[in-house]
């Protein structure tokens, strides 16, 4: 039997609230959001869709300056692990949390206005933060090329 675990999170979905930083006595930053995903799903037996949404906490250490962009109706991408913990609350029952330590995180627009609006539109921003192997939203399309530059090459002209 192999000793290897896993412990990964893929979410993409949209921040239910602003997020909030405080920073621990070390002076290290903690941000803390929620993001709602969805599923839909059509009913058997009456045929109806259906929707269900589930609600993720999430916790992103040394974020200073990305909460000013973590806004309500965002749409985000986090990869990261879960991580459980407990506390007690002021009554002195013992609460458990799990919540989704964020390692990675995509800002891809949505809803909220982003504070630097106007530079450029689209149905993408520019990633926050990206991860090395995360696609990049590529620019529209060019324009055709110049009738000068057209030979009248096809697909059908290519041998493979």
């Amino acid at each position: 039997m192999a000793s290897r675990s896993v412990n990964k999170v893929i979410l993409l979905g949209n921040l239910g609230k602003d997020a909030e930083t405080k920073s621990t006595p070390n002076g290290v930053a903690r941000s803390t959001f929620t993001i709602a995903t969805s599923r839909r799903w059509k009913d058997q037996q009456s045929g109806e869709w259906k929707e269900e949404t589930d609600w993720h906490n999430v916790v992103l250490w040394r974020s200073e300056n990305l909460a000013n962009y973590l806004l309500k109706g965002k749409q985000v991408y986090v990869e990261g692990r879960l991580n459980s913990r407990s506390y007690e609350d002021k009554e002195g029952q013992k609460k458990y949390i799990t919540e989704v330590v964020a390692e990675e995180l995509i800002l891809l627009g949505g809803r909220g206005e982003s504070p630097s609006s106007g530079s450029g539109g689209g149905d993408f921003e520019r990633p926050v933060s990206a991860p090395r192997s995360a696609p990049r939203p590529q620019p529209a399309t060019a324009s055709p090329p110049a009738e000068e530059f057209n030979q009248g090459i096809t697909d059908d002209d290519v041998p493979f």
